[in-house]
């Protein structure tokens, strides 16, 4: 990613993959720097940690592949909350960022989210946490609109996808020009590309995946901006993003 006229890669930074998994042998992810746990909750309702995170659906090591694509130099930590179905919970996602907190993620990245606002104040407990701890949390935002957490709490930078958005560019839908009562969910939303990365040697773009790889790829961006600004914090960073980001125009359209 070029910013302030040098190329940054991500060197120095773990992004921390919240999902079903990273496949490290994928070819995609030749050289990359992969690590990660599994999480499972006991009969108590405690997180139970594992040494195993390979993919056991493929969703997981797609996202890893996008954000590797942009940040290719960055340590990719694959927390693995999902199982085969792609079935979690709202406590699993908590525990999922708390870990990645407290094992030095500076970027937090979740291609998922939940509907339910009961679990709201949780996952914004947690988000708190790990923003207070120097760390930036994207999540994707619900595909149809509706509500979705943690990508509509404020310590969150959530992000939406159109089937027509470029890879090098992406939005932001600041609530001062979209405002909640016209523009829903995306008022305070970045827009960004939602395909899959090709095949490797491929220059076909791979399937639409939506808001939850348009979330991989800004991972993959801040990523770069946390090695470029190394002392900035969060919001800090956040804001940077939304100085980058182009204004959307909907009428003429996002290619």
């Amino acid at each position: 990613m070029r910013f302030r006229g040098r190329d940054y890669d991500g060197e120095g930074i773990t992004i921390a993959i919240i999902d079903s998994g990273i496949n490290p042998e994928d070819p995609r992810l030749a050289g990359a720097d992969v690590v990660g746990w599994n999480i499972q909750l006991g009969a108590t309702g405690h997180a139970l940690l594992g040494s195993d995170f390979r993919d056991e659906n493929g969703h997981g090591t797609e996202i890893a592949v996008a954000v590797h694509r942009v940040a290719p130099k960055a340590k990719l930590f694959g927390v693995r909350i999902m199982d085969a179905r792609l079935k979690t919970s709202a406590d699993l996602m908590a525990a999922g960022i708390e870990t990645s907190t407290r094992n030095g993620a500076s970027v937090i990245n979740l291609s998922l989210g939940t509907p339910n606002m009961g679990k709201a104040l949780l996952l914004r407990d947690c988000c708190a946490l790990a923003v207070e701890s120097g760390a930036v949390v994207l999540a994707a935002a619900h595909p149809k609109g509706d509500r979705a957490y943690p990508a509509d709490l404020p310590e969150t930078l959530g992000a939406a996808s159109h089937p027509d958005c470029p890879l090098d560019k992406f939005y932001y839908f600041g609530p001062h020009r979209f405002p909640v009562k016209e523009w829903g969910n995306l008022s305070g939303k970045f827009l960004a590309h939602g395909y899959s990365p090709p095949v490797q040697g491929s220059k076909e773009r791979g399937p639409y995946r939506g808001s939850g790889m348009a979330t991989a790829y800004l991972s993959g961006r801040v990523a770069c901006l946390r090695q470029a600004l190394p002392h900035e914090t969060p919001q800090g960073i956040a804001d940077v993003m939304r100085q980058l980001a182009l204004t959307p125009v909907p009428e003429i359209g996002y290619g």
